[in-house]
């Protein structure tokens, strides 16, 4: 990237103070002008890149931040995209838009510039999931769709997710296209602003009834809830819009007992009550979880604010409330799935599950279990998305998910999905416990059949320019000198995703890899276990995702066998030197 000069960085700001920009604009812009240096470069040295998957920035006023300019331009060259796809006739968009601060405005300004361009714009009355956004574009045939959300970043940030007419992010070759697009958009008099307030049609109740309707449909023991309806759950939206749409779910499939946080039913985009919105974070389910303790409940339940991620803490064999992780998540829903599909006899011989390359091989051990097909994809579950609608009419996708808490039940819609996960969650735990089993022990009932699969996450922070040359180094010294062993065991495969090449170090032996480019390796080890790395692609950092497993004898040998997975684990990290 070719930096900005002092001056250049100055004339650019300059720029913004001109009658296309509004009062509030031109006044925190001549603000930053006139103030910290340092603040005025980080607002305007570059512009918001539009990438792969949308927008994603601090807001504010300048090129590099999020407002409704840059907002702007990225709709006008979305809509712009689309109508050399489509035609310009006949058109429609769906919006939504999560708890942040500014997200309505924002979702208001993209429908005015939809509208402004001849467009049927559907609009979400006030915040809803996102899954229901993927749900709404599918069942009034749109062309395309926006989110706004910027998942559980902090506080400052808010972010534009485009999707195409499956209801699904934008993939290729339409999202390198719609990047083409926008980054022709050069000055803000391009952007459509004018309105046509007869073209936008608001979703309200109507919607959320028919995307409730698609929920309900991945019940599979209605008969059990009926029983244990009464079951004690726990659940909190954390300020988000999870709350719009998952404790009517719970009570559709017939559970009466559900508890809420009070003080994180507030729709709040500062988050007052959590360091972040992050279900992966132990901090964001503690106070649900003292709220279970305090009403004696079961099961613990949380979202992140656009609610297409879940977080659960269930009770230990002690009694005590644990956190699972999304790959312990995503293996019982799996199971629960495919175990109740053989169990009612629903099986018609074509259905798969998907999982991405660094989720826990469990769910291919449970696939395999139920002689169901697998596939793995990418990270992403536009990537899912993807693969559904190719094997559409074909073959029957019936339920996957990542490690990093995201899971989709069916097809209904083509995004991860916490409403229909948490209501199957609790069926699941409904069920377990009408065979005299809590979810935990339900867990290592999977791990003595399927194998104890166990995994870790390290994230290696790197920020700056400085940082991401070191992430590329680190990458580049694992690619061309990857280690022959790791914990004393030997590397017996590794998979190159940026090559696409799996190589067999044994025989020498290499075979293709069926899926796109992506800057990520994998170690498969002697003895079971699979290491992955990957730069991340909104953070500045570099991930390792540790897989270990070994064989569990019997419920008694879970603690005792638990111990070995974790040291395995603690070493391989001590031999990678990253800790």
């Amino acid at each position: 990237m070719n930096m900005l000069s002092h001056d250049e960085i100055r004339k650019k700001a300059e720029s913004w103070l001109g009658d296309e920009f509004n009062e509030e604009t031109r006044g925190e812009v001549q603000k930053l002008l006139d103030g910290d240096e340092k603040k005025l470069v980080d607002a305007f040295y570059q512009d918001l890149e539009f990438g792969t998957g949308g927008l994603r920035g601090i807001m504010g006023a300048g090129t590099n931040r999020m407002n409704i300019y840059t907002l702007g331009m990225a709709t006008q060259g979305l809509s712009n995209y689309i109508i050399k796809q489509t035609g310009n006739t006949g058109i429609k968009v769906a919006i939504a838009y999560d708890c942040r601060n500014n997200s309505k405005y924002f979702a208001e300004t993209a429908a005015s510039i939809f509208s402004a361009n001849g467009f049927e714009v559907y609009l979400f009355e006030a915040l809803r999931p996102t899954p229901e956004l993927s749900y709404a574009i599918r069942h009034y045939g749109c062309q395309s769709g926006v989110v706004i959300t910027a998942s559980h970043n902090p506080p400052e940030y808010n972010g534009y997710k485009a999707y195409w007419n499956d209801g699904g992010q934008v993939v290729a070759p339409h999202d390198i296209a719609i990047i083409d697009e926008v980054r022709k958009i050069t000055s803000v008099s391009q952007i459509r602003f004018e309105d046509r307030k007869n073209n936008i049609r608001m979703l309200g109740k109507e919607t959320d009834d028919l995307f409730l309707k698609e929920v309900l449909k991945m019940s599979i023991n209605p008969d059990i809830i009926k029983k244990y309806g009464d079951l004690g759950i726990v659940y909190t939206p954390i300020h988000g819009t999870g709350g719009q749409l998952i404790p009517p779910a719970l009570k559709l499939f017939g559970f009466s007992n559900i508890i809420s946080v009070p003080e994180q039913d507030v729709v709040d985009g500062n988050f007052p009550t959590v360091k972040s919105p992050n279900p992966e974070e132990p901090d964001a389910l503690k106070m649900a979880i003292s709220k279970a303790v305090e009403t004696g409940a079961e099961l613990v339940m949380a979202s992140d604010p656009d609610a297409d991620r879940l977080g659960i803490a269930v009770r230990s064999k002690k009694g005590e409330f644990v956190l699972l992780n999304g790959n312990q998540t995503g293996a019982i829903l799996i199971y629960y799935i495919l175990s109740q599909y053989k169990a009612r006899n629903k099986y018609k011989g074509n259905e798969y599950i998907i999982k991405t390359i660094v989720t826990s091989d469990l769910f291919e051990r449970i696939a395999e279990g139920y002689n169901v097909e697998y596939f793995n994809v990418l990270t992403g579950f536009k990537f899912f998305a993807e693969l559904i609608r190719n094997l559409e009419g074909k073959k029957k996708y019936i339920g996957g998910g990542e490690e990093s808490y995201g899971f989709l039940p069916g097809d209904y819609v083509r995004d991860k999905d916490a409403v229909g996960s948490c209501a199957l969650m609790a069926e699941a735990a409904a069920w377990a416990k009408s065979n005299h089993m809590s979810v935990y022990e339900l867990l290592i009932d999977i791990f003595v059949k399927f194998g104890f699969y166990k995994e870790r996450l390290i994230n290696i922070v790197r920020k700056g320019s400085e940082g991401a040359d070191e992430i590329r180094a680190m990458m580049n010294e694992y690619r061309d000198n990857p280690p022959q062993t790791i914990n004393n065991n030997r590397v017996i495969q590794i998979n190159d995703y940026e090559k696409l090449i799996s190589v067999n170090k044994v025989t020498g032996k290499s075979n293709k890899i069926e899926l796109i480019n992506s800057d990520v390796l994998q170690f498969f080890l002697e003895d079971g276990s699979k290491i992955s790395v990957r730069p991340s692609g909104t953070e500045p950092k570099i991930k390792f995702y540790i897989s270990v497993n070994t064989k569990l004898e019997s419920t008694d040998k879970f603690e005792e066998t638990e111990k070995i997975l974790d040291k395995r684990i603690s070493d391989i990290i001590s031999d990678m030197k990253l800790a």
